[in-house]
């Protein structure tokens, strides 16, 4: 009995020196002293190598959660003009997809992405849909998008404003392709406020992720960048003023499953 109490003190001890890390920044970047940010220039290369087991590994490493999560955004964008809209580092195409399944009114999508190995699988998906004739994929740089101004009514991104080597020039440039009336809607990983869950939620992430992950697709590096990105980019509060200094206005945010993730919304005009 004596032992297992002993067992239990430890495990709690363990717990709270995850839950009482420090945030860095207000509701920002957790624990920057301690965790350098990854280099993310070349990242497209790395979501190359692990592109034919990506979409497998989303499934099984969020347990099918981030399909709901992309759902969600799906479904706040009825609320919104949606008549051309743009999916930034689009990936396999899944939030592109999901969309125009829930808004069969949206005339042309366009996804755009650095990474060719992923796009040829979301190409592979549309074609699929039978949507070929109303989304277009090309590879491209968020911070210099190639779309003329006020081009787009809806723009959004899924965990990659993160991976942008400046998210900062990315916003100005998504918000420059909008329309005066358009919307952003950023999808992206955040950090739970709960204490007992953040302690769960950086375990799983900093330890089981990186081993799963890496197990599955050959690559662990990939999946310790991910851990490493997402606790060292600004979310919640912070990130709403990131998109406010990039000239958002009316800037929302609703987080997801106790705050794992979060949809960010904010108008162009």
């Amino acid at each position: 009995m004596a032992v297992r109490v002993h067992r239990l003190r430890i495990g709690w001890v363990f717990m709270m020196t995850y839950a009482n890390e420090t945030i860095k920044k207000p509701q920002g970047s957790l624990m920057a002293d301690e965790i350098a940010s990854p280099s993310k220039a070349d990242s497209h290369k790395m979501f190359d190598r692990i592109s034919s087991r990506y979409d497998l590994l989303n499934r099984i490493l969020s347990l099918g959660i981030d399909s709901l999560w992309r759902r969600r955004l799906a479904l706040m964008m009825r609320e919104y003009s949606h008549r051309t809209v743009l999916d930034l580092a689009c990936g396999t195409c899944d939030l592109v997809l999901s969309s125009f399944r829930r808004n069969p009114d949206i005339e042309c999508g366009i996804g755009i992405d650095m990474a060719g190995r992923m796009l040829d699988i979301g190409k592979r998906k549309i074609h699929n849909r039978g949507l070929s004739n109303r989304i277009s994929l090309s590879l491209g740089d968020g911070m210099e998008l190639p779309l003329a101004d006020r081009s787009i009514d809806f723009a959004m991104i899924s965990f990659g404003i993160r991976n942008m080597v400046d998210p900062a020039k990315a916003l100005a440039e998504l918000r420059r392709v909008l329309t005066p009336d358009g919307h952003l809607a950023v999808l992206e990983f955040s950090i739970p406020e709960n204490r007992i869950f953040r302690a769960l939620y950086l375990l799983y992430f900093r330890k089981l992720l990186p081993l799963i992950g890496g197990i599955v697709s050959g690559d662990r590096f990939a999946y310790n960048y991910l851990n490493r990105t997402v606790e060292t980019f600004y979310y919640g509060k912070a990130f709403c003023e990131m998109m406010r200094a990039a000239g958002f206005g009316d800037i929302r945010s609703r987080p997801l499953t106790f705050g794992i993730a979060t949809i960010y919304i904010g108008s162009a005009g």
